[in-house]
């Protein structure tokens, strides 16, 4: 007995299309039976076989490494008259700072 089969039609960028037949090639897998592949993992986990997630804007990227950022604190000593004490060796770009501004 014949199984039914049934046609996929789908619209993909070509360079997308070109790289992944590319790469299942490689594997020996023609795209038909990865499509197949694909959609048994579907039915089999009853999800996609694959966690979708949101990628986070530029914005949101920033201000995330600004929060998880851990800015090194100097304790900076001045002498009798006010002026700034650094350890050139051991913090050469606050002297910098300190000197050039």
């Amino acid at each position: 007995m014949a199984i039914a089969k049934s046609n996929v039609n789908v619209k993909i960028e070509a360079d997308v299309k070109e790289l992944a037949t590319s790469l299942l090639a490689k594997m020996g897998i023609d795209q038909t039976t990865a499509i197949d592949m694909f959609y048994r993992q579907i039915i089999a986990e009853k999800r996609l076989p694959f966690q979708p997630t949101i990628s986070p804007t530029l914005e949101e990227q920033i201000l995330e490494a600004a929060v998880n950022s851990k800015p090194k604190v100097v304790r900076l000593e001045t002498d009798s008259k006010g002026n700034v004490i650094i350890d050139k060796e051991a913090h050469p770009e606050l002297y910098d700072w300190a000197v050039n501004g």
